[in-house]
């Protein structure tokens, strides 16, 4: 062995290994730390990154990097590379559609009347007890996969649309179904607690003891749900029902979640910080007095504007408020067949900047970093840092904001799941 092998070798050793090295392009690395200085998205706008063993081993600026010796080397051609995207609150595992009865409105005809038809969430659930798991599957990756192809790594996805043990169950095994086929992360979350079935409808509190006592056990026992969540609300569930409801989630370890101050303020955001809750969503009418609270509890706001578009909703929640008290805003699809109907976080992200007053970047941090918290997941994803999971999106764009400013405009390059590539 000549001299020039033996330091080459030596070269190669002291080298940094990876599995797959990108370099050739922008960072947006979501990682805003403890400084209040950080630069717009984190940004590297030369950056590298490298993946070992499906997490991020090494992030920084090009001039910086050291050596690497890697299995594969990835040409950024100038792009920009993000976390994976993070739609944080779905019910996108349902039976039916109600495209009809969106036409029947538009021609007039009254909710009493559509209601008398069958229609509603009434019909959702009618035809989600009557789907088959393999229906139900069918029907949710097409959705799911409508995510995917805008650059969503992790989903969260709720029941809700059973109103009964079986069903509930079902929708859950369904939405862990779906993980797998994918290789997407699905955060599944019970929803039991979503409307009151018709059959309960003079006695709610029949059916939330189903939901307590039959349900959640089961639920928990088999380990088919991350959380737990309500909507409490005039139409839903009351506070005191609420309460009830989360200190059985806790008693079987689950965190809670809540729908709430979507209609009125019965001070549900509040309850739910009580119980620590990962987040609070939709809030149109959560009160700034209130905020103080959900900033001790940790807990995250997530937005919702694809409802508040889709309800002509006037009452805007309090975003400069949650803004100014520091509170990490989400921003989400609320995909579902009734009042949100978007299988697009993109839009939901465009919505949130013309609907809602977000910058861009909030908007992007609502999909990433924020998104992430909601999901109890802010140790792990929503972040371009190493030892976190190497979801990650490179897009063929100028800069970050285009994704916030563009209608149906932009898709990504590749898309890596834990360091591999998505098909």
């Amino acid at each position: 062995m000549t001299r020039s092998d033996t330091v080459m070798n030596q070269n190669k050793a002291d080298a940094h290994r990876c599995d797959l090295l990108i370099h050739n392009v922008s960072l947006a690395t979501m990682d805003y730390g403890t400084s209040s200085s950080a630069s717009p998205y984190g940004q590297l706008e030369d950056g590298v990154l490298a993946v070992t063993a499906g997490r991020i081993s090494w992030v920084g600026a090009a001039a910086e990097a050291p050596e690497f010796d890697a299995t594969e080397r990835l040409d950024g051609q100038r792009g920009w590379l993000t976390p994976g995207l993070i739609d944080c609150h779905t019910h996108l595992v349902y039976g039916g559609s109600r495209a009809r009865e969106f036409e029947w409105r538009l021609q007039g005809v009254s909710y009493e009347e559509i209601a008398r038809k069958g229609g509603g969430i009434v019909s959702t659930v009618t035809a989600t007890r009557a789907a088959s798991e393999e229906e139900l599957f069918a029907s949710g990756l097409k959705r799911l996969q409508r995510l995917m192809a805008e650059g969503v790594t992790t989903v969260e996805i709720k029941s809700g649309y059973g109103l009964d043990t079986e069903t509930e169950l079902r929708m859950l095994r369904v939405a862990g179904q779906l993980a797998d086929h994918t290789g997407l992360t699905v955060k599944r979350t019970f929803l039991g607690a979503h409307a009151v079935p018709a059959e309960y409808k003079h006695d709610p509190d029949a059916y939330l003891d189903i939901v307590i006592n039959e349900m959640l056990p089961l639920v928990a026992e088999q380990k088919l749900a991350d959380a737990v969540d309500v909507f409490c609300e005039g139409i839903g569930f009351s506070p005191k029902q609420t309460r009830r409801l989360f200190e059985a989630a806790v008693k079987h370890g689950l965190p809670v979640k809540g729908h709430v101050e979507q209609l009125s303020d019965l001070k549900g955001a509040v309850l739910a910080a009580e119980f620590n809750a990962l987040s609070v969503d939709h809030l149109e009418y959560l009160a700034e007095e209130d905020l103080p609270v959900l900033k001790q509890a940790g807990t995250v706001a997530v937005m919702l504007p694809g409802a508040f578009y889709c309800l002509r909703e006037t009452q805007l929640p309090p975003i400069k408020a949650l803004f100014e008290h520091n509170i990490p805003v989400a921003v989400s699809t609320d995909l579902n067949p009734g009042t949100s109907p978007i299988a697009s976080l993109l839009l939901a992200m465009n919505q949130s900047c013309v609907l809602f007053g977000l910058t861009p970047e909030q908007a992007l941090a609502g999909t990433t970093c924020h998104g992430a918290k909601a999901l109890g997941l802010e140790n792990s994803k929503g972040v371009l840092k190493v030892g976190y999971d190497a979801d990650l999106v490179l897009w063929p764009i100028e800069h970050p904001s285009e994704l916030s400013y563009g209608i149906n405009m932009h898709r990504p390059s590749k898309i890596w799941l834990a360091g591999q590539e998505a098909k």
